[in-house]
């Protein structure tokens, strides 16, 4: 009878270094320029620092403090990122989502006009959308001009508190290309077998839209809105670049406003508390959508 060779049991327990090495760039990259500033933002909020004058002296809370009870500009700045947020979140997702249902159907040469509609996200807010913005709605620009070629007076645009963020939400509006697509994307994934049943039993589009469309893509309506809703409460260049933070502070945002105090006013206690505060209020939000979610939301499991 031959004897049996045994094979030798290799340590399974002994772990593999190699991978661990590899994220120590990435390790280091975001503790250097994510945490690390995170943190001492946080630390300098507690303190009324100002690094030319080589000041910096312990107050505690008294920074946020001041912003909510004896800070007019920073009250101000924040109704106007709030005017922002809940007029132009909304126009984006309704936008984005009515192209995208329409480019849901077979239509001819329907890939050229997915393409034309996605150009805009490319561009973005950049500063030379920001300049043509500002020349198409200025006083003497193309609109006011269209506007006194059919006998309407020309409308103060950008230079006026009540149409200045209805201009500013329609230029975020019109870059809708990303959400589009991932609504488009959710909308090719809805069964067409729903739709023929619902059409057998009688229901018409618009019925069908409500009772099947929208409840079958609430998980990417929740996640369209959650992007949408960041993007707005950081908006940065249309405020300073287009309207110049007025009139009277209409489009002052809380961005703008934390760069203006951090790098103009080099009062860093000041913006980091201001930087907190806007963290804050982007969390709550999104923890409130994250909870009423399970009201609305309806996910195939």
């Amino acid at each position: 009878m031959e004897a049996q060779v045994k094979t030798p049991i290799r340590n399974r327990s002994r772990i593999n270094p190699a991978p661990y090495i590899l994220l120590i760039p990435w390790f280091v990259g975001i503790s250097l320029f994510r945490i690390y500033p995170i943190i001492m933002s946080f630390y300098y909020s507690l303190f009324d620092f100002q690094p030319i004058l080589g000041t910096m002296r312990f107050v505690g809370f008294d920074n946020y403090v001041r912003l909510f009870t004896n800070d007019p500009v920073f009250e101000r700045s924040v109704r106007a990122t709030l005017i922002y947020v809940v007029g132009g979140t909304p126009m984006v997702l309704v936008a984005a989502f009515f192209i995208a249902f329409i480019l849901n159907f077979k239509l001819k040469g329907v890939n050229l006009f997915r393409t034309a509609y996605y150009v805009p996200s490319i561009l973005g807010g950049n500063v030379a959308v920001a300049i043509v913005w500002a020349q198409l709605f200025g006083g003497n620009g193309p609109i006011n001009a269209l506007l006194s070629a059919v006998g309407l007076s020309p409308v103060g645009w950008i230079t006026t508190s009540t149409f200045a963020p209805l201009t500013l939400m329609f230029l975020s509006a019109w870059q809708f290309g990303s959400v589009m697509l991932i609504f488009l994307a959710a909308l090719q994934n809805v069964s067409p077998s729903l739709y023929e049943a619902a059409s057998i039993d009688g229901a018409r589009r618009f019925r069908q839209l409500f009772s099947i469309t929208l409840p079958i893509i609430t998980p990417v309506l929740l996640f369209n809105t959650i992007n949408v809703l960041l993007r707005h409460f950081q908006e940065f260049n249309a405020g300073y670049l287009i309207t110049r933070r007025g009139p009277n502070q209409a489009t002052d945002f809380l961005n703008i406003l934390i760069y203006e105090f951090a790098f103009r006013r080099l009062q860093f206690g000041l913006a980091s508390a201001m930087t907190w505060v806007l963290l804050a209020a982007i969390g709550v939000l999104t923890a409130v959508l994250f909870f009423s979610s399970k009201y609305w939301v309806h996910y195939n499991d």
